[in-house]
């Protein structure tokens, strides 16, 4: 953790100075904003959280609910979330409080006695170690909490305005608006206090619509969902009981000859989740099964597990619903089948764009991903780093990867809901979860080329880091203090670019002169002085020369072997009311776990562009100072 650069200081480090609209932020919702995020659901926290790190923009976050929400709907948490809680700062804390899912045991019914089920399988949940970090289950709400609680200790304050709901909006042309940087109009309505019932109307400059299947925000700006209709019901619920089954804390897929299970303990030891099968719903049913009981739900579990029995103690909560795919024809309120359409104002998340089954355990997951997408490219766009163009990206992006998402999910949930005897064969689930891993985890996600996104020219000069992928991170060893670490793991999301650059095999401080002009030393005095490079061309004045951009340098060679003193001083940059050396962004391999083996970086040398939500954005060798140039210049804009 990176702190004193302003001074000493000897209380909470997390707890950042405040700044911007941070200072003095007004309790009462104001007239004006440059973001609205509508909903505090896991894709309206995170962009919260992210939006937090710019104090230059004025956003707020109202929710309809009078205060934090108690009990969350949503609690698998997958390995890429826990890889994003990481750059927020709180993986540590909800790794300690959550359940880890550390395999998974399928029962299904015993050929000698089909009334009762029998263990037939037990996987790892990671066989193949996608991520170093576990799979979790946690409860919404504590994620929320988290992701709460970097947001107010973050420089713009941010809280949530509680209390507040969404009504409608109208999107002026910015062109002939009376206030062009805050076009949109919104009304709201309160809904707790001595306001409640009362409406009034403010003014936005982007809104984010984080309200949920039925968002109103969708509605505003036309856009429909379409897909499969549900057709088959579930009861679910989060119960204390007691009970002869033997996996109770054990993350389970149970198929009988009355019905399905999908069982996930919760976390604290007792509390488990029960996902059951209530079977197909008629056409003509009217929301009837809705109505099923707990009771019901209850006796249903129990005929699923025979020969083994639960006993309810204590019902934490329970629902029905019915499982449908569907999908938001786009993410934004602009038409891009137009030409010269405007860029978009108005953004939508979460279940807003996407709704689906929660067997994959993927709506919190990709919903938070939404909201980082987002959140990131607003901050760049409204403190005018960017281009509005760069908005346009958000709905190409995350729509895809909706799309992947409902078709893995419609596959899974139907397996799940099919006899063992109507399957190819008896490990056919069992096979189907393992050799799918990668997509539930969270790491399927990959970008196309756009004006974030390079080519795939360069791939094999680090195959270990595909082009528009997450950056997966792997081990290295800090220079000045000989620590060993995850070098993804010192990257947090704070609104910044980083582009990792891996050294050739010369020896720091030991080049020669053509090592030097090809290398390391002639990609770091370009990184420097020259007036295309990003660290130069995009600092506004008074800023630290990693502001916007920050450098990180891996050598081939162990620790022991060079100094700090020996690599080009752009890598050790001069930050703070002090103008402090900051010295730990230099690191080695190391000897028992390269990164260049592990990650399959190039000898010669690589650099590694990574976008502020973690996501590869271009390869290019060393020598490419004109290439990495070319793409900077079509990210950010120049200081006016």
């Amino acid at each position: 953790m990176h702190f004193h650069q302003n001074g000493y200081v000897s209380a909470d480090p997390r707890i950042e100075e405040a700044a911007g609209y941070g200072i003095d932020r007004p309790e009462a919702l104001p007239d004006e904003v440059d973001v609205l995020i509508v909903g505090s659901g896991p894709a309206g926290m995170v962009a919260a959280a992210q939006l937090a790190q710019y104090p230059e923009v004025n956003t707020r976050i109202i929710e309809k609910r009078d205060g934090r929400l108690v009990i969350g709907q949503a609690d698998g948490i997958q390995a890429r979330s826990v890889e994003t809680f990481q750059a927020f700062g709180f993986a540590e804390e909800i790794m300690r409080e959550g359940y880890h899912i550390t395999e998974m045991a399928f029962w299904n019914p015993d050929p000698e006695n089909p009334d009762h089920i029998i263990r037939t399988g037990r996987p790892k949940d990671d066989e193949t170690g996608v991520s170093e970090f576990p799979h979790l289950i946690v409860n919404q709400a504590r994620v929320l909490d988290y992701f709460a609680q970097f947001a107010r200790q973050s420089p713009a304050r941010i809280e949530p305005d509680y209390g507040i709901e969404f009504v409608d909006l109208a999107v002026e042309d910015p062109a002939t608006a009376a206030d062009p940087q805050h076009p949109v109009s919104v009304t709201v309505r309160y809904t707790a206090g001595e306001r409640a019932g009362q409406q009034r109307t403010i003014r936005a400059g982007f809104v984010i619509g984080s309200d949920g299947a039925r968002s109103g925000v969708r509605s505003a700006i036309g856009r429909t969902m379409s897909g499969d209709q549900a057709n088959h019901a579930w009861g679910v619920m989060d119960v204390l009981a007691n009970t002869d089954f033997p996996d109770i804390r054990t993350k389970c897929a149970i198929s009988s000859k009355h019905g399905n299970i999908l069982h996930i303990p919760r976390e604290g030891g007792h509390l488990f989740r029960m996902y059951v099968d209530l079977g197909e719903v008629p056409v003509d049913d009217a929301r009837k099964v809705r109505q099923t009981s707990i009771e019901e739900i209850i006796a249903k579990a129990n005929a699923i597990i025979a020969p083994y029995s639960l006993d309810v103690k204590n019902v934490a909560w329970h629902s029905v619903y019915e499982v449908g795919h569907r999908l938001t024809d786009a993410f934004d309120d602009t038409d891009e089948s137009v030409p010269d359409s405007p860029c978009p104002r108005v953004f939508i998340t979460g279940d807003a764009c996407h709704t689906h089954s929660a067997k994959a355990g993927q709506g919190m997951n990709v919903s938070m991903q939404d909201g980082f997408n987002i959140a990131w490219k607003l901050g760049q766009v409204a403190t005018g780093r960017s281009s509005s163009e760069l908005l346009r990206t958000y709905s190409a992006e995350r729509q895809v990867t909706a799309k992947n998402l409902i078709d893995f999910d419609k596959e899974w949930s139907t397996l799940m809901a099919t006899p063992q005897d109507q399957l190819p064969d008896k490990a056919y689930l069992e096979d189907f979860y393992v050799k799918t891993a990668e997509f539930p985890a969270g790491f399927m996600t990959e970008y196309t080329e756009s004006m974030i996104t390079a080519s795939t020219a360069n791939q094999e000069l680090a195959a270990g880091f595909p082009v528009g992928k997450r950056f997966k991170s792997a081990r290295v060893n800090r220079v000045v203090d000989a620590y060993p670490l995850h070098l993804g793991h010192e990257a947090k999301a704070d609104g910044r670019w980083r582009i990792y650059v891996f050294a050739d095999a010369a020896t720091p401080g030991q080049e020669t002169d053509a090592e030097a002009l090809n290398g390391v030393p002639g990609l770091a005095d370009w990184l420097e002085s020259d007036p295309a490079s990003p660290l130069v061309a995009y600092r506004r004045t008074g800023e630290d020369v990693d502001a916007l951009v920050e450098l990180k340098v891996v050598y081939q060679q162990p620790h022991t072997e060079f100094d700090f003193t020996d690599v080009p001083p752009v890598f050790r940059p001069f930050v703070g009311k002090y103008s402090l050396e900051y010295l730990e962004n230099i690191y080695a391999a190391l000897p028992d776990d390269d990164i260049f083996d592990t990650r399959e970086i190039s000898r010669d040398g690589a650099v590694v562009v990574v976008r502020p939500d973690q996501y590869v954005a271009g390869i290019y060798p060393l020598s490419a100072r004109e290439e990495i140039g070319k793409f900077f210049a079509g990210v950010f804009l120049p200081e006016s």
